[in-house]
């Protein structure tokens, strides 16, 4: 693990972002903005599930104005994701957002990018770059050719120049692809040359399985080389998933504490019993668990305590029965079918 890189510190609401300070965790709503009550009740259910920023499409003016109702009731400081218009820029910090996500260069005339910057200014409204390998510039693609990293960090440098030229400097920068490898070059190039926090993330990663897979790879490398200040998991999939896959990633890099981890055996000739049916029923109860403890759950008696000995508590199956252990100390042998309801117990009890 590399230290992590030093950037410049600014504020999303209440949520401090670079500077050294946590990598914070977002998620984007996928409901209709402009259904006040439903995206409340999503911004809830992401809190519950440890999320830290939200982001919300604003696609019209409609949306926009609904930002006000939910901003005073959401439990996350609250980013506006807008595109070309520089209006729903404007209202949207009216009805009193914490962040923006809008790209300078795409809003056409410098007096509206200047409107932006001077009321993102006068209220403390840091604003996200977020370049996409999806929708560069077409001289950047007649330049390079394709998506490269030097087209990504090229762009970026192009919006950052607009907002550092009118003296703002509040800026957290993403260049996303959905191909790792252009990805994760495309971080690491721009580290070298910019001091600027960074939102890493692979973009339209895919469905669960995969999604989970491209992002656990790429931000993983991104987060041992020291670089990512916040993130965002990308799954077409329940937000609150998004949440805890980052909370995973982070926790098997020692840079974040939070919740259950989960230590599990593949399972072998020696198991007898459904180690698979537990481990599952386990994960589905701690996945809203908020404290830090590891929890081991091993197919057999030969290894489990000694393999998961520096977990918190664990079983490990026998015959028709597991051992229940702390610390890889046996506490007791206990029934196959009890043995979910006696890990839980001393769980709760921790």
């Amino acid at each position: 693990m590399k230290k992590r890189r030093k950037t410049l510190l600014i504020s999303v609401g209440n949520v401090p972002v670079g500077g050294g300070r946590p990598i914070s965790v977002q998620s984007m709503t996928k409901t209709d903005t402009r259904d006040v009550r439903a995206t409340l009740r999503q911004i809830s259910g992401l809190a519950a599930a440890g999320c830290e920023i939200i982001r919300i499409a604003v696609p019209d003016m409609q949306a926009a104005e609904a930002l006000g109702p939910i901003r005073k009731k959401s439990l996350l400081p609250v980013i506006a994701d807008i595109h070309f218009d520089w209006r729903l820029a404007l209202e949207a910090m009216r009805q009193g957002v914490d962040g923006l996500r809008i790209n300078p260069g795409n809003i056409g005339a410098r007096w509206k990018v200047a409107e932006v910057v001077s009321a993102a200014e006068a209220r403390g409204i840091p604003i996200r770059i977020g370049v996409n390998a999806g929708s560069l510039s077409k001289q950047l693609l007649a330049k390079y050719g394709h998506p490269t990293p030097e087209a990504l960090v090229e762009s970026a440098a192009e919006h950052i120049n607009i907002l550092e030229a009118l003296h703002f400097r509040a800026i957290k920068v993403s260049l996303k692809a959905s191909n790792v490898p252009l990805t994760v070059e495309a971080y690491r190039l721009f580290a070298k040359q910019f001091r600027y926090p960074l939102h890493i993330g692979i973009s339209e990663a895919g469905p669960s399985f995969t999604g989970i897979i491209k992002s656990s790879v790429g931000l993983g490398i991104l987060l041992s080389e020291g670089i990512g200040d916040t993130m965002r998991v990308s799954l077409s999939a329940d937000p609150a998933e998004e949440v805890r896959v980052a909370y995973e990633i982070l926790k098997s890099l020692g840079l974040r504490e939070k919740g259950a981890h989960i230590i599990s055996c593949p399972t072998c000739g020696r198991c007898q019993i459904d180690i698979r049916g537990l481990a599952a029923k386990v994960e589905d109860r701690l996945k809203d668990f908020d404290k830090p403890i590891t929890v081991a759950v091993m197919g057999c008696v030969v290894n489990g305590p000694g393999e998961a000995r520096e977990a918190d508590i664990g079983v490990a199956g026998g015959k028709g029965s597991g051992l229940l252990f702390k610390k890889g100390k046996v506490v007791r042998t206990v029934a196959e079918k009890d043995l979910l309801k006696a890990l839980m117990h001393e769980i709760d009890k921790q």
